[in-house]
């Protein structure tokens, strides 16, 4: 019988509890006893290990953030750490780790493979959606649908004051999260860090609403757009003369239950990990493409860079005409 790892680290997504328990529960199933990792790296460090029973998972499918907690940890920065890490591994006879996490969780688990020959399988779990090799992580799609609830119930304030607001959503590198909830919740304008906007035709786009009798307007600003938020409401307020607010939805965008799609998006990943152990395989990143849970070699997919869809972003512009 082998000996698996799972642990969560850096930002939780929803969805990353119905990954912890499928890689359990199946882990289980095939004969494997499964240690849960506390903290991410840093409990790794630390020896932070746990045996987990099918019990330990029960109840969690439908609930945000992560039983194993979560972690940036500083010192698995350091060779020293990484050590460390890596001889916990060989002290509780761990024959793969389990990472669920983003692109940072992920380069961590590949340095243990390269430099200490850890075995170790990578699930995506970001609710940034920043990852090249497959269409979407887990939390992404709860991620959106708060922010559009958000939209929704911003709206009903914006119109009966008549004003524009300004809505920070989460997202440093990719535009992903403000792009689609931005399409699909009928914002005016989406500012993402893949894009270069014209201040201009935003302010244009805000007065000429005004001038068609719009009673508000919504703004999506990713929080990796290259202006500071306070300072682009100031700017739209003093430009436009209508009342701007910002709303920064920050963590809010985090918590909550899983989506249909992140549960299952998270359980058939978790499934396809304690396959890839159970064949001996080791050193992958799974991930969907067009629907279909794959396996990548993980520095492969880690060099895949995220393709913004530039055609979705320029139809919010015909769409909110």
């Amino acid at each position: 019988m082998s000996n698996i790892a799972v642990l969560t680290s850096g930002g939780d997504s929803p969805g990353m509890n119905a990954a912890i328990r499928a890689v359990v529960r199946y882990g289980i199933e095939k004969g494997f006893t499964v240690y849960g990792v506390e903290r991410g790296f840093e409990g790794l460090i630390e020896g932070s290990f746990r045996i987990m029973k099918r019990r330990d998972v029960g109840d969690i499918l439908q609930r945000g953030g992560t039983i194993l907690r979560t972690a940036r940890s500083q010192r698995f920065k350091t060779p020293e750490g990484k050590v460390r890490a890596a001889q916990n591994l060989e002290t509780f006879q761990i024959d793969t780790l389990i990472v669920i996490g983003g692109e940072g969780s992920m380069s961590g688990a590949l340095e243990l493979y390269k430099n200490h020959g850890s075995k170790v399988i990578c699930l995506p779990g970001t609710i940034d959606n920043d990852l090249g090799y497959t269409d979407t992580t887990i939390g992404f799609d709860t991620a959106v649908n708060t922010v559009l609830d958000a939209i929704t119930r911003i709206r009903d304030t914006s119109s009966a004051h008549d004003r524009t607001t300004v809505i920070e959503v989460m997202g440093r590198r990719s535009g992903d999260i403000a792009l689609y909830s931005g399409l699909s919740g009928g914002a005016e304008y989406v500012l993402v860090p893949e894009v270069e906007s014209d201040f201009n035709d935003l302010c244009r786009k805000i007065i000429e609403g005004k001038n068609n009798r719009r009673q508000h307007s919504v703004i999506i600003k990713a929080e990796g757009y290259p202006m500071d938020s306070n300072e682009l409401a100031e700017a739209l307020a003093e430009r436009t003369g209508k009342d701007v607010r910002l709303v920064v939805l920050s963590y809010l965008q985090r918590g909550g239950s899983p989506s249909f799609r992140d549960r299952m998006l998270a359980t058939e990943c978790g499934m396809k990990a304690i396959a890839l152990v159970e064949e001996g395989v080791s050193n992958r990143a799974i991930g969907t493409v067009g629907g279909i849970i794959k396996d990548f070699d993980l520095e492969e997919a880690l060099s895949i860079e995220p393709i913004f869809n530039q055609g979705l972003y320029e139809s919010i512009g015909i769409l909110s005409k």
